[in-house]
């Protein structure tokens, strides 16, 4: 090969581990090869060139090993822990423990996701106690509002058995009929007020025009009015009352708080309602004539069984279940609805109104 053209230069190792570089070139005479050229050496250099790129190699490795332990001992101290201390409140929440708030403080604290994290289990945390509270209290309340006519019932069964007066036992008779529709009602009405929020948290609120609803509701009142009932007076435009909202919720809005306004009005009064758009919201007041809300009552009034009835009303005409469930529907179409009283120039109070402000469309 040496003399066809030369050998490129090759290295190789002896047998007593030296290592050896070796090139091989033809010796020339004009164009006829006459012998070949070895030059072997001893190649100390690049044996030791290939221990310092092992041994790089090697240091390379273990720094790249040591980062990765840091790194790792890092994300397990900033990521890995707080997340398992995150998992642990939540399932100590879900085992009932920390209603106060199980999240660690230092969690809380934070500026990173991991503080987004925390400061959000925390409120769901609360929201949820909170959710938790009121349905108990609710539960409550119903007990304590079936209670009263069962309690009725039960008495007047009993009186029932003992007398034999004809008289006496149709009143009894009657007594009885009349808390059998008021616990109907009060079961109607707490069943729509359980299921409010659940049906608009469901339903696509769509763009509604509360003009023709009130329209029709004062046009239903007054053509069906019995002498000495209230008038409906209808001051709104007939453009530019177009809410984001569900329907049929809007009307039952709009009945309870009309048909609370008529309740408190005096004999041949009259009932107010006033629309407009306000920006980016369209605003409806009820106004009526009677005698006004109790300025201490003016947010419980709003209360689920709150009932302060007119004069002369017959008890239990009335769950206290309407201004409840108004504020659930309001409050579910991210409306806002407030009461306050109306006063003549005096001060002194003419009338209750009521002030519904939606989202407009």
């Amino acid at each position: 090969l040496a003399l066809e053209g030369g050998v490129r230069p090759y290295i190789r190792r002896t047998a007593d581990g030296r290592l050896l570089v070796s090139v091989a070139e033809p010796a020339r005479r004009g164009n006829q090869p006459v012998g070949i050229v070895l030059l072997t050496r001893e190649a100390r250099e690049v044996d030791q060139r290939l221990f310092e790129i092992r041994a790089s190699v090697l240091g390379l490795f273990v720094l790249a090993l040591a980062l990765t332990v840091l790194l790792s001992f890092y994300l397990a101290q900033t990521l890995a822990r707080p997340l398992m201390q995150l998992a642990g409140s939540a399932a100590a929440m879900r085992q009932g423990e920390g209603r106060t708030g199980s999240v660690p403080a230092p969690l809380l604290a934070r500026q990173d996701e991991i503080g987004i994290l925390a400061r959000d289990l925390q409120s769901a945390a609360r929201a949820l106690w909170a959710r938790i509270d009121t349905n108990e209290r609710f539960a409550a309340d119903v007990a304590h509002e079936l209670r009263n006519p069962l309690t009725s019932v039960r008495s007047a069964i009993e009186t029932l058995r003992r007398i034999e007066n004809p008289e006496q036992q149709k009143r009894l008779l009657a007594i009885i009929a009349e808390d059998a529709v008021r616990m109907d009602r009060l079961i109607a009405d707490i069943s729509d007020s359980s299921r409010v929020d659940a049906e608009l948290s469901r339903t696509v609120a769509v763009p509604v025009d509360v003009a023709p609803i009130l329209s029709a509701l004062a046009e239903l009142h007054n053509t069906t009015r019995k002498d000495g009932d209230p008038v409906m007076v209808l001051e709104a435009p007939a453009e530019g009352l177009v809410v984001r909202g569900v329907e049929g919720r809007l009307v039952q809005v709009f009945r309870n708080l009309l048909g609370n306004a008529v309740s408190f009005s005096p004999k041949d009064g009259h009932v107010w309602i006033r629309a407009r758009p306000t920006g980016s919201l369209v605003e409806v007041v009820v106004e009526d004539e009677g005698p006004g809300i109790p300025e201490a009552k003016l947010e419980s009034i709003f209360e689920r069984f709150y009932s302060e009835r007119p004069q002369g009303e017959r008890f239990g005409q009335h769950s206290g279940l309407g201004l409840s469930i108004t504020r659930q529907i309001v409050e579910g179409l991210h409306g806002q609805i407030s009461a306050e009283n109306r006063r003549d120039a005096a001060g002194k109070v003419t009338g209750a109104r009521f002030v519904v402000r939606l989202p407009a469309a």
